[in-house]
């Protein structure tokens, strides 16, 4: 395995690649563009680097489905990081052009509910089309093939392209959010301020399977931070649950909700324990659900088997 490289969603000049950039770490790394998140995530699989950033979801259009199927699928991989990065657009266009001139538009299918409105006040005639990534859509209209892109203004010196407009976004704040991902391993040292992610499959389709889901958290007092369901392709209605909850596996709370998930689920699969990048503060936790509380019961179980009971 290649230790110094990193693969993420190319071409250069991607969001992508700007949020792995803000990773320390990243500075001693070979970072190598792949044309799809499958792709990113295959090399790592295969040994050729030791890990993979990609998009797993935005705050305005939600979950990027290629990553949480890949995550879902294939030979297992695990989180170790996430990168929260603000988004904007600007358009990009060949040197001369003007907002009359542009008939054509591009960039990637999740940045069109992120541009849709600013489009229809100021470009309502464009034509729309699709491209791989927002810096693919960049070399796109470098290439001639379309008359403007929205991607990040960081991308128009790459691709020989200006700025037409910038900071485009029909919603403030909009963010995305990125995750490194490598082969599974020891899962880090907590922090105080974690995240757990894991997929769980349902044994079957019958009233409450979800809600019974949801009570191994409940009951445990782990707030759930997202839970998205995607089907698994063996038929209609038949779905997984990946699902982000607060707190690291090394805590009895969480240790013990995923044990209580693995008793009850045909299949979970563990995709890490990882700090949480908005740095804030965990929900407080309900009386009798700190790691103390779960010590001072198994010990007072203990004396009860012993026959010691209250003593």
């Amino acid at each position: 395995m290649s230790a110094t490289r990193y693969t993420y969603l190319g071409p250069a000049g991607t969001f992508t690649e700007a949020a792995l950039r803000t990773l320390p770490e990243a500075a001693t790394r070979e970072l190598v563009p792949l044309a799809s998140v499958p792709a990113a995530l295959d090399a790592v699989r295969a040994g050729e680097a030791s890990g993979a950033f990609v998009p797993v979801e935005n705050s305005v259009e939600g979950a990027v489905t290629a990553t949480s199927d890949e995550l879902a699928a294939g030979k297992p991989l695990m989180i170790y990081r996430e990168v929260l990065l603000p988004i904007a657009f600007a358009l990009l266009v060949r040197p001369g052009t003007t907002l009359d001139d542009i008939k054509t538009v591009t960039s990637h299918p999740v940045a069109q509910p992120q541009v849709r409105r600013w489009i229809a006040a100021n470009l309502p005639d464009a034509r729309w089309e699709s491209a791989a990534s927002n810096a693919d859509g960049a070399r796109l209209v470098q290439e001639g093939r379309f008359d403007g892109a929205f991607a990040g203004e960081f991308a128009a010196p790459l691709y020989g392209l200006e700025p037409l407009v910038s900071d485009i976004h029909d919603a403030e704040n909009a963010t995305t959010r990125f995750v490194l991902v490598g082969r599974p391993g020891r899962v880090s040292s907590p922090t105080g301020a974690d995240k757990t992610s894991m997929v769980v499959w349902l044994r079957d389709d019958h009233p409450g399977a979800l809600l019974e889901l949801l009570q191994e958290f409940a009951v445990r007092g782990v707030n759930l931070m997202r839970i998205e369901s995607r089907p698994t392709g063996e038929g209609i209605g038949n779905y997984c649950f990946l699902i982000d909850c607060e707190g690291h596996l090394s805590e009895r709370r969480v240790s013990d909700a995923l044990m209580g998930l693995k008793r009850i689920c045909p299949q979970v699969r563990f995709l890490g324990s990882y700090p949480r990048a908005d740095e804030g503060k965990p929900t407080p936790r309900r009386p009798g659900t700190s790691d103390e509380d779960f010590s001072a019961a198994a010990d007072w179980l203990s004396r009860c088997l012993d026959g010691r009971g209250e003593l």
